[in-house]
């Protein structure tokens, strides 16, 4: 992979197994409990728009080709295809609580999903929007989380870790949590009525770090400051926050862009399990 990072911390770490690459976070590697991962366009074997790893459903890809992809993706993270939840996004903040009973199932109007199942894979679905991760080594709780524009200003971090602090006792004192590959600022334009939004939830004085108007009078959005935002206001420490340093728009060879080819592509995907 040639991928380009916004900065130079090590914050993902690129991987590759049997000829299928994907980026992992080393503080979620690090609390032992997890497999988790995230995927590129590489490494399956899908053909045109969705060339080559996709293994979402609603892309008009080929079913033959996606079932092999989620078999080498599965292989490459070190989970199990058969214990695999997916989500059908659309841009809600419902998060479902899910056990073994879910396995292989497409949550329809889901946008997030929480586990303490051994074994369950959570996977979420990607094309610029932000991949959130929650992992609790104390309760041994996940979560998973796809959060837009609209998901990161009506606050899905925050209504995913409530979910785990109700559901499961969670505290998020205790959880490591990272932001996933996903648009930049720099890429991310948006009009006046989104900005409107943003500041009627974001207290004035983080605005500067949120958002810029330009002469055009469009804005540029950092999505990534709004979701780690976010995390601190329900509770995570800061230093339990990594937060991405790959745009998934500045690298359209190796990372599917709603922003440059709209529709006409694949999906990428947000895994994570705890291991059995």
């Amino acid at each position: 992979m040639k991928i380009v990072y916004k900065n130079k911390m090590n914050i993902l770490d690129e991987n590759e197994r049997d000829g299928v690459p994907f980026l992992s976070y080393p503080i979620l590697e690090n609390t032992g409990i997890v497999n988790h991962g995230f995927s590129t366009r590489l490494g399956g074997v899908s053909k045109g728009h969705c060339a080559s790893m996709n293994i979402s459903t609603n892309r008009g890809d080929d079913p033959e080709a996606v079932r092999e992809n989620k078999r080498r993706i599965a292989n490459a993270i070190g989970v199990d295809v058969e214990k695999m939840v997916f989500t059908n996004q659309t841009h809600t903040t419902n998060v479902a609580v899910v056990t073994e009973e879910n396995f292989g199932e497409v949550l329809g109007e889901t946008d997030g999903m929480i586990t303490s199942s051994p074994g369950l894979c959570l996977v979420t679905f990607y094309a610029d929007c932000v991949p959130l991760y929650f992992v609790d080594p104390v309760r041994k709780v996940v979560g998973l989380s796809h959060s837009g524009w609209r998901g990161t200003v009506n606050k899905m971090a925050n209504v995913t870790i409530k979910k785990m602090e109700e559901t499961f006792g969670c505290d998020p004192q205790d959880m490591i949590t990272a932001v996933g590959p996903s648009i930049c600022q720099d890429c991310y334009e948006v009009s006046d009525d989104v900005i409107e939004q943003f500041k009627n939830a974001y207290d004035e004085n983080d605005w500067d770090s949120l958002f810029y108007k330009k002469e055009n009078g469009k804005y540029q959005l950092n999505l990534w400051r709004a979701n780690e935002i976010n995390f601190l206001e329900s509770g995570i420490r800061p230093k339990n926050i990594a937060v991405t340093n790959v745009c998934t728009c500045c690298n359209p060879d190796v990372l599917f862009s709603h922003r440059i080819t709209g529709f006409n592509r694949g999906n990428l995907s947000a895994f994570l399990a705890l291991k059995e």
